[in-house]
């Protein structure tokens, strides 16, 4: 994980900040013509950034165990106890097929958890979906250990996962409930 944050979380700092020096440029020139590419790259590295800040936050050497409180609470309204969740989630983070991310997600619209795929970083979350729970499953995220076993990754992963974290990020998007499409 030293590798990971290091050097990929890095690259996505470096790669953002590199977009917006470059808009801000365009913006002082008057010269957009490549402002859909530097747009996409800006997707792409915010994306990097972004998903991996809350994936560091979602572990915690003291993490691991089951949930408790308000999310064991919506985990067990949802996906109808932790154990059925956790098969949920599992099943999505190894369907997925080259880089992306497996995602919990509170549903500021249906007022509910989803669980979803992203693929690659930044493109495929539907609109008013906000990440508490994150699953890093591009390659760099478990090759250096766990080779090409995903699931060993993703079952060794339940280990860390921050819980309060999760609570916290949970709290914070369901206040927001209501604010895309007026409840």
């Amino acid at each position: 994980m030293e590798l990971h944050h290091g050097k990929h979380h890095q690259a996505y700092v470096d790669g953002a900040n590199a977009a917006v020096a470059k808009l801000e440029e365009m913006r002082a020139s008057g010269d957009f013509a490549a402002v859909n590419g530097v747009e996409k790259n800006l997707a792409f590295h915010l994306g990097g950034h972004t998903n991996h800040s809350v994936f560091w936050r979602n572990m915690s050497p003291d993490g691991g165990g089951n949930p408790e409180g308000e999310v064991a609470a919506a985990i067990d309204e949802f996906f109808g106890g932790f154990e059925s969740f956790k098969a949920h989630f599992n099943g999505n983070a190894n369907a997925i097929q080259g880089s992306g991310w497996s995602i919990l997600a509170w549903d500021t619209i249906g007022e509910r958890l989803n669980v979803m795929q992203l693929f690659d970083q930044q493109g495929n979350v539907p609109v008013g979906q906000i990440p508490v729970l994150m699953l890093d499953m591009w390659e760099h995220s478990y090759y250096l250990q766990y080779e090409n076993v995903k699931a060993d990754y993703v079952k060794a992963w339940w280990n860390v996962v921050n819980w309060a974290d999760v609570t916290d990020r949970l709290a914070r998007a369901r206040a927001t409930t209501g604010l895309i499409v007026p409840a």
